[in-house]
């Protein structure tokens, strides 16, 4: 039997509808992960993922209710709750102009105040608590100033909870302003001013919404990230209970006398964490 000539193949396969052959599969195709790879791979994960599981095996679920409604437990969760929404809030007031400042203007200098900005991401929380207590403290650069003209004193407040939080967490929002920002086309912008209305304007009502996406995953990240802060609060602001105490300054001091209480804590933390990546799944995850 002698098999068909190339060109009456290739006639056949265009009236059925294509070749008939087995799967190939393309160089960008994923196929079997090699062993080398797969194991190193599943020993990261479980290396990630145990830790997790291990907190929610050891949680002390029967005595949960009585733990999370603890008066100490309460005002940590609501201190931190209070503080990291008003972290949120000031990072947004200043932080969405400064993103628009880096992303839309140009000046001398805009690489090295970016580097600046987005510093705090990679600084050790408890050299930014130093730095701040330098910068703000009763006997610091601006807070002596703040203390002798308007007697404010921020160091081992609730305000200085606040500001603690808004310095780690609003770098957060504003590299996800500017990203956004970048990614808009700034044609609207200028088109709107060329219909007379003024810059502030045309950010106000033509840039903002463009930009809503990017601002609320920012600030839904910096929010997590204020309500996570630890190194930063309890250098600048200390840990004092009902005032500066929040979750996890009260996790670390749990985790000495009460470790079920330590743990439940840890596991509210968790839960919050877990939503905030569910919100933001379409914006940092891609489907496979």
């Amino acid at each position: 039997m002698t098999e068909p000539s190339p060109d009456k193949a290739g006639a056949a396969d265009t009236l059925s509808g294509g070749p008939r052959r087995g799967r190939v599969r393309g160089r960008g195709e994923r196929g079997g992960a090699p062993l080398p790879l797969l194991v190193p791979a599943l020993i990261g994960l479980a290396f990630l993922v145990l830790p997790l599981v291990a907190l929610l095996i050891r949680a002390p679920w029967r005595s949960m209710p009585d733990l999370l409604t603890s008066s100490e437990v309460w005002q940590a969760l609501q201190l931190s709750l209070l503080c990291a929404t008003a972290a949120t809030a000031v990072s947004l007031v200043i932080g969405v102009p400064l993103a628009w400042l880096l992303a839309r203007v140009e000046f001398p200098g805009r690489g090295l105040v970016r580097a600046l900005v987005t510093l705090p991401l990679v600084l050790p929380p408890v050299v930014g608590g130093v730095a701040l207590l330098m910068a703000l403290g009763r006997n610091g650069v601006v807070g002596r100033w703040l203390d002798d003209w308007f007697g404010v004193t921020l160091p081992f407040t609730t305000a200085g909870v606040v500001v603690a939080e808004a310095f780690v967490a609003m770098p957060f929002l504003v590299i996800s302003v500017e990203g956004t920002l970048r990614a808009a086309d700034p044609r609207y912008e200028e088109a709107a001013t060329t219909l007379g209305a003024s810059r502030f304007t045309a950010f106000r009502r033509v840039t903002l919404p463009l930009i809503a996406p990017g601002i609320a995953a920012g600030a839904v990240l910096a929010w997590a990230r204020a309500l996570g802060e630890f190194g930063a609060t309890i250098t600048f602001a200390g840990n004092f209970p009902g005032r500066t105490q929040t979750m996890p300054l009260a996790v670390y001091l749990a985790l000495q006398n009460d470790p079920e209480a330590a743990i439940a804590l840890s596991l509210v933390l968790l839960a919050v964490s877990i939503a905030v990546l569910a919100g933001l799944r379409d914006r940092w995850m891609t489907a496979s």
